[in-house]
C-alpha cells in the first residue's frame, strides 16, 4: 500500500476514534448536564406538555392549566385572582421561569419529584402525575389585607402565633401572573421597568427600617436582661437624650409627651425615642443583637418555604449608632414577616413557632407526602412573664396610646406603631409601620403592616394613620374565622 494512503487511513481512523470518544463522553458524562440546561427547549416542551399540579388556598385551587392554540407548548399556566395571590404563588412562565411557590415546588408540580414515582414509574422512567401544594393562606384574611392596602405601596403579613401558619402575605402594587405565563415580552418589560416594582415581594423580600416597632425588641431585651424588672418601673432616660460620642440630642415626635424617665409601658404608649435609645445604650449592642436574633434577625436562611430576605441588626456600631438602633433606625432593617414574628412570639407566651405558608404537599391522588404543620418547630424567645408584660403594654398602646386606630370591639388587641425615616436627612416620605396581635373567642393572630408610599400628605404619614387601619382589617378577618 502506498505510504501516503496508509498515513491518510491511519489519520482517518484516529478521527473516527476521536469522534466515538467524544460522542461517548457527551452521551454518558455530559448528557445529564445538557438535559438540565436552562436553554434546552426540550425541558420547556416537557414541562408544559400536560397540565401542572395546583397550588391550593382554602381548599380551592388558585392555579390551573389551559391548552394552548399554537406552538410546541401544549399547556400554559393560569391563575384565579392572580394579583391577590401573586406574593404567594409567584409565576410559572414558558419564557421567564418560575418564582415563589411555583419555583420552590416546580418538580412536584410538573411530576418529576422522585417522591411521586411508583415502582413501575422508576423502571420505565415515566413521568408521574403531578402533585399539589396546600397552603396555609386563609382566603378571607388574604383578601382583607389586599383590599385594605388598596392603592398604597406596601405589604402585610398575618401569622397564627400558636402554629406559625402564615394566614396572609400581600404585597402591593401587585401584578397578574397570567400575563407572564405565555412569555409575553411586552408584559415582562412593563412589569420590570415599572418604578413601583410590582414583582417585588414586599411581604417577604424587602427589608426596610422598622422604626419604632423595633422598640418591642429592645423592651424585651431590657426585661429579659433585668435592666428593669417591670414595664411599670421608671427608667433613667433624660429628654432629650444626649447621643453618646456625639454633640447631637435625640428628641421625641411629641414634645409634650411624658417621656422623661418614663416607664417602658409609657414609653411604648407615647413611642418615646429617648427611653429606647437609653435602653439600647444601657444594654449594649451585643445584648440587643442577641435578643433580635432570637426573634429571627440576621437569619440568612429563613425559608417559609420561599426564602425570606434577611432582616438585619448590625454590628460594629458606636454609641450614637447603638442609640439610634434602639429606635429601629441607623442600619436596622426588617421585613413585614419579621415584625409579624415579633408580635407572634409575644402573643404566644414568648415562644416563636417557625412561620410557614405551606401546610402539606400531596401527590395527585391526595396522599400527603409531607406535613409542614407537624414539623413546625418552636423556640423560646423570652420568659412567659416578659411576654405577658409586653402584651399588656401593647394593649395600652392601642387603648390609649399611638395605636388607637387598631381597636376592635369585642377583641383584645395590642400593637406598636412605627414611622421610619426614609432618605438622607429624612428627605423622602417616611415609612408607616404597625405590628400587632389580636385575640377573640379562642382565636389569635399576629399582623405586621408597612405602607411605603400613599397619597397622604407627609404630615399625615404615621403608623396609626396609615398602617394600623390595615392591620385592624386583617385582624378582624382572622378573628372572625
Amino acid at each position: 500500500m502506498n505510504k501516503t494512503i496508509r498515513r491518510a487511513s491511519v489519520f482517518a481512523l484516529l478521527l473516527v476514534l476521536a469522534l466515538l470518544v467524544r460522542a461517548t463522553w457527551v452521551q454518558f458524562y455530559e448528557g445529564q448536564a445538557l438535559a438540565d440546561d436552562k436553554n434546552n427547549r426540550r425541558n420547556t416542551i416537557a414541562l408544559y406538555s400536560r397540565p401542572l399540579g395546583d397550588i391550593v388556598v382554602g381548599g380551592t385551587s388558585v392555579t390551573g392549566s389551559a391548552p394552548t392554540k399554537r406552538g410546541d407548548l401544549a399547556y400554559r399556566r393560569t391563575y384565579t385572582d392572580g394579583p391577590l395571590y401573586a406574593a404567594v404563588t409567584g409565576y410559572s412562565s414558558q419564557a421567564f421561569g418560575a418564582t415563589q411557590l411555583e419555583g420552590v415546588y416546580q418538580d412536584l408540580l410538573d411530576g418529576t419529584d422522585t417522591r411521586l414515582q411508583g415502582v413501575l414509574d422508576t423502571v420505565t422512567n415515566k413521568r408521574s402525575d403531578p402533585g399539589n401544594v396546600i397552603t396555609t393562606i386563609d382566603p378571607a384574611v388574604q383578601k382583607a389585607a389586599y383590599d385594605a392596602l388598596g392603592d398604597n405601596k406596601g405589604a402585610a403579613v398575618a401569622l397564627d402565633p400558636a402554629t406559625g401558619r402564615i394566614l396572609a402575605a400581600v404585597s402591593t402594587p401587585s401584578y397578574d401572573p397570567s400575563r407572564l405565563a405565555t412569555g409575553d415580552a411586552d408584559a415582562w418589560k412593563q412589569l420590570t421597568k415599572n418604578p413601583d416594582k410590582p414583582m417585588t415581594n414586599r411581604a417577604l423580600r424587602q427589608p426596610l427600617p422598622p422604626g419604632s416597632t423595633f422598640k418591642l425588641v429592645v423592651a424585651a431585651a431590657a426585661l429579659e436582661d433585668g435592666l428593669y424588672s417591670s414595664v411599670d418601673v421608671r427608667t433613667d432616660s433624660p429628654d432629650p437624650y444626649p447621643l453618646p460620642q456625639s454633640t447631637d440630642e435625640l428628641t421625641n415626635e411629641n414634645p409634650g409627651a411624658p417621656c422623661e424617665n418614663a416607664s417602658i409601658r409609657v414609653a411604648l404608649q407615647y413611642s418615646c425615642n429617648n427611653v429606647f435609645a437609653s435602653l439600647a445604650v444601657g444594654l449594649g449592642q451585643d445584648k440587643v443583637r442577641a435578643m433580635a436574633e432570637r426573634f429571627g434577625f440576621n437569619d440568612d436562611k429563613q425559608d417559609v418555604p420561599v426564602r425570606a430576605y434577611t432582616s438585619v441588626y448590625p454590628k460594629g456600631m458606636d454609641g450614637a449608632q447603638t442609640a439610634l438602633s434602639g429606635i429601629g433606625q441607623f442600619d436596622v432593617t426588617a421585613t413585614p414577616l419579621q415584625m409579624a414574628m415579633v408580635s407572634a412570639a409575644i402573643a404566644n407566651g414568648g415562644k416563636l413557632v417557625s412561620p410557614h405558608m405551606v401546610s402539606q404537599i400531596t401527590d395527585g391522588s391526595g396522599t400527603v407526602l409531607e406535613n409542614y404543620d407537624e414539623s413546625a418547630a418552636g423556640e423560646e424567645v423570652m420568659d412567659a412573664d416578659t411576654a405577658g408584660q409586653l402584651r399588656s403594654a401593647m394593649r395600652t398602646v392601642v387603648e390609649k396610646g399611638t395605636g388607637t386606630n387598631a381597636r376592635i370591639p369585642g377583641a383584645t388587641v395590642g400593637g406598636k406603631t412605627g414611622t421610619a425615616q426614609h432618605g438622607e436627612n429624612n428627605s423622602k416620605t417616611p415609612y408607616a409601620w404597625f405590628t400587632s396581635y389580636g385575640k377573640a373567642d379562642g382565636r389569635q393572630v399576629a399582623v405586621a403592616v408597612v405602607v411605603e408610599q400613599s397619597d397622604a400628605a407627609r404630615s399625615e404619614v404615621s403608623g396609626n394613620g396609615l398602617a394600623a387601619p390595615v392591620a385592624k382589617a386583617v385582624m378582624r378577618a382572622a378573628l372572625k374565622g
